[in-house]
């Protein structure tokens, strides 16, 4: 690769987290217990998940001019993240999500996007020349569609390979699959973007084949305590999960998606680098919030 940089476009959030014995079904209140507020969102975890890994991560997002927005930008500049292309619009508010976890780690998460549903193609065309000069562009879905298909399209002009993690699940352009070096579904989202329930190994592979059929290169399936499933080159390969005892998945897979582009960055062969962001989802499952929960490089090792 050109270099090691790694350029992340998604959203940024605080989240709001409430443990409670059970989630509430609708109509009901409930009494919680521990109440914490952390920094959150996809793009914002990845990019923090790749910098404490030892990425080198430039972050583009948009945020608002209030004071969710302002610490934001202070935990990027503290976690060695480039904040050149993080814009702020004092029109919209900064994205918040509210998320409840209850006692078997399950969570359920509302987000308010503010800014990051503003995030625009002028913006990306603002770090287009840093997208270019990236070794690996990450991308998520939490902000609009066609910004993301935008900077993937600036990455692949470069010569850029491209990391889509399709979270959260929703219907993608079909023009799009034809550009993702990588896609790395959790067994929901495969099952939404090929048309193939998903339960078991079986039925994973049976969608990572119509995923690679689309015109991906490399189908991650990532399967929780299952561990993760790889299909590349007409070649399956699983990786096995650690074992550990989960308190908090909120943010697993966006550990697990930034750790595994900081290891394909140092030329990892792609099994290997599966393994790496394996161990640092399991370690962020045994941690409460999302980026409090993300492990740093010596953790790892």
């Amino acid at each position: 690769m050109k270099n090691k940089r790694i350029v992340v476009v998604g959203s940024t959030n605080t989240d709001m987290v409430v443990k409670a014995r059970h989630l509430p079904v609708p109509g009901e209140t409930i009494l919680g217990g521990t109440f914490l507020m952390n920094p959150g969102g996809k793009g914002a975890n990845q990019a923090v998940a790749a910098a404490r890994l030892g990425g080198s991560v430039t972050f583009v997002a948009k945020v608002g001019d209030d004071v969710f927005g302002r610490q934001a930008l202070e935990g990027f500049k503290g976690e060695g993240i480039d904040t050149h292309y993080i814009y702020t619009d004092p029109a919209q508010p900064s994205g918040v999500a509210l998320i409840t976890v209850d006692e078997k780690a399950e969570n359920c998460i509302v987000v308010a996007p503010g800014a990051n549903a503003v995030l625009n193609k002028a913006d990306i065309d603002g770090a287009a020349a840093e997208i270019a000069n990236a070794a690996l562009l990450l991308v998520q879905l939490e902000v609009p569609i066609e910004t993301v298909e935008y900077a993937v399209q600036k990455a692949v002009e470069g010569g850029v390979k491209v990391i889509l993690n399709p979270a959260p699940a929703c219907a993608l352009p079909e023009g799009l699959f034809k550009n993702l070096y990588m896609l790395t579904p959790n067994e929901t989202e495969a099952a939404l973007l090929s048309g193939i329930e998903v339960s078991d190994l079986e039925s994973a592979k049976k969608a990572a084949r119509v995923l690679h059929g689309k015109g991906v290169e490399i189908v991650i399936v990532t399967m929780g305590s299952d561990g993760a499933l790889i299909y590349q080159n007409g070649v399956f390969e699983t990786v096995a999960a650690q074992k550990v005892k989960a308190v908090d998945t909120t943010a697993a897979g966006d550990t697990f998606n930034g750790a595994l582009a900081v290891a394909l960055s140092e030329g990892l062969p792609v099994a290997e680098a599966v393994k790496f962001a394996s161990k640092a989802a399991a370690i962020s499952v045994t941690r409460m919030g999302a980026q409090s929960s993300t492990p740093y490089r010596e953790e790892i090792i």
